[in-house]
C-alpha cells in the first residue's frame, strides 16, 4: 500500500472510530431514557448483552443489521441513532406561510408546527390556538411523554385519564400525554398557547 493509499486508510479508520464513539454515547443515552438495563434492551433488540455493552463502551463497529436491531428497540430511527454532533453553527427561517397548520376535528383549535422536523422523534413545538368551545383531543404519545402547555391568553383546561386542571394567561401546566389527553377551551375569549411535547427518548443522563 502506498503513502497515499495509507493516509485514505487513516482517514477510514478515523471516521469509523468517531462514527462508533457517537454511536456508543447516543444508544447509552436512549437506554437509560427509557430506563432499560443492557439485559432488557438485550432482549427487546435480539442483540447480546455484551455486544450492547461493547458499543456502549466504543469498543467494537457493530453491522447495519445490529444497529436496525438497536433502532428498534429503542423507537427510534437509523438515522437519529447514526446522527453525529454538528458544531458549525446554521441559520434556517421558515416564513408563516410555509408554517404546517393543522386543525382539530370542531374546527376550532387550530396547531401550528413551529418545531424543527429532525427533532420530530424527541421534540414536538406548536402554537396552539383555540377559539370559545374548541376541544383538540388527542391519542397518546409514547410511553413517558410529557407535554408542556404555557398559556399566553385565555384559559384552558386539560383533561388526562379523567383528571382535569385549568391553566390561565401566563401559567404552565405540565402533563404526562402517554394517554389520552383532551384540551379545552371553556371560556368565552379565544385562548392562545405554545405547547412543547418532550418525547422520553429525549430524557438525558
Amino acid at each position: 500500500m502506498g503513502v497515499e493509499g495509507q493516509d485514505k486508510q487513516k482517514m477510514l479508520e478515523a471516521g469509523a472510530l468517531a462514527l462508533s464513539g457517537q454511536l456508543g454515547a447516543t444508544v447509552q443515552r436512549l437506554r437509560k431514557a427509557y430506563n432499560l438495563s443492557l439485559s432488557e434492551l438485550s432482549q427487546q433488540s435480539g442483540v447480546a448483552k455484551s455486544i450492547i455493552s461493547q458499543i456502549e463502551r466504543n469498543e467494537t463497529n457493530p453491522t447495519l443489521a445490529t444497529i436496525w436491531r438497536l433502532a428498534q428497540a429503542l423507537d427510534v430511527s437509523i438515522e437519529r441513532v447514526l446522527q453525529t454532533t454538528e458544531d458549525e453553527p446554521f441559520l434556517e427561517k421558515t416564513s408563516k406561510a410555509d408554517t404546517p397548520i393543522l386543525v382539530s376535528d370542531d374546527g376550532k383549535c387550530r396547531l401550528e408546527i413551529i418545531g424543527w422536523i429532525k427533532t420530530v422523534e424527541w421534540l414536538q413545538c406548536y402554537e396552539f390556538a383555540a377559539a370559545p368551545g374548541g376541544v383538540l383531543e388527542s391519542e397518546a404519545h409514547q410511553r413517558g411523554s410529557v407535554e408542556s402547555l404555557s398559556v399566553r391568553d385565555g384559559e384552558l383546561e386539560v383533561e388526562v385519564a379523567g383528571a382535569k386542571s385549568s391553566v390561565k394567561a401566563g401559567e404552565t401546566l405540565r402533563y404526562r400525554c402517554d394517554r389520552p389527553h383532551i384540551i379545552r377551551n371553556l371560556g368565552k375569549t379565544p385562548a392562545q398557547a405554545t405547547m412543547v411535547c418532550i418525547l422520553k427518548a429525549a430524557a438525558m443522563e
